[in-house]
């Protein structure tokens, strides 16, 4: 098997050089850029499966650059960004970054979060594959005229219009989707969407709900079906769920 590729773009060479050698150590082929353009000669010349992105550049936008890469390189995105950037990390999230890193950094925490949203990301198959599910989990979830595609990680509305979800989401909503009317933590709901612990301070659940209720609620700031329960998480409020 091929090693995963890991694309590494930021400005300092010091950096490039340590995510070169530790990821290098740990099995992954390694690519790095110190700019936006370089990103994109790189992503043109070869196959990339995960992009670690620094959102501080001085020659470029990070967040503009993390937009771009959504619609037009389909490859996941771990955000570095600096601590006292909040805002930057919920809206580098919000525009689908699958994760993301602070500054100053344990290689090991990058490392593991890695691991993560490569193996989310590896989880979904390909056009023309045969389908992983066993009898244990459901193609389909049908709810409240929406239905979720288990396989391709769509939704479709009640006008049978098709919503492709990051992986974040989608482990979110199917989390809440099997475990109807019932409290889940955010502690447990970033575990299933992230693969790591919940950290002081960390929105990034949060987020994944905001989307969710921008798609699936008529009111996103009244929410009807995905519930805020206060000091235990959230809950999808459901009559009926139908199972395919």
């Amino acid at each position: 098997m091929q090693p995963k590729h890991i694309l590494v773009v930021d400005d300092d060479p010091e950096i490039r050089q340590l995510l070169s050698a530790y990821l290098g150590q740990s099995g992954y082929r390694v690519s790095t850029a110190r700019d936006g353009q370089s990103m994109w000669a790189l992503l043109g010349q070869d196959t990339i499966d995960l992009i670690i992105l620094d959102l501080m550049m001085p020659a470029d936008d990070g967040l503009d650059l993390c937009r771009q890469l959504q619609s037009r390189y389909p490859a996941p995105v771990i955000m570095l960004t600096a601590r006292n950037a909040a805002v930057d990390r919920i809206v580098g999230l919000e525009i689908g970054a699958d994760d993301y890193v602070t500054k100053p950094f344990d290689p090991r925490e990058l490392l593991a979060r890695t691991k993560a949203v490569l193996r989310r990301a590896g989880e979904r198959p390909q056009a023309g594959a045969p389908s992983a599910s066993t009898g244990s989990e459901p193609e389909y979830l049908a709810f409240a005229g929406w239905k979720l595609d288990m396989r391709a990680r769509q939704l479709e509305s009640p006008e049978q219009l098709i919503i492709s979800l990051p992986n974040s989401d989608f482990h979110v909503l199917r989390s809440l989707l099997l475990q109807p009317n019932r409290p889940l933590s955010r502690e447990y709901l970033v575990r299933q969407a992230f693969g790591r612990p919940l950290n002081n301070g960390d929105r990034a659940i949060d987020v994944c709900i905001s989307r969710l209720r921008q798609h699936l609620e008529h009111d996103s700031r009244h929410p009807v079906l995905l519930r805020t329960i206060r000091n235990e998480g959230y809950m999808i409020h459901l009559d009926s769920i139908g199972k395919a």
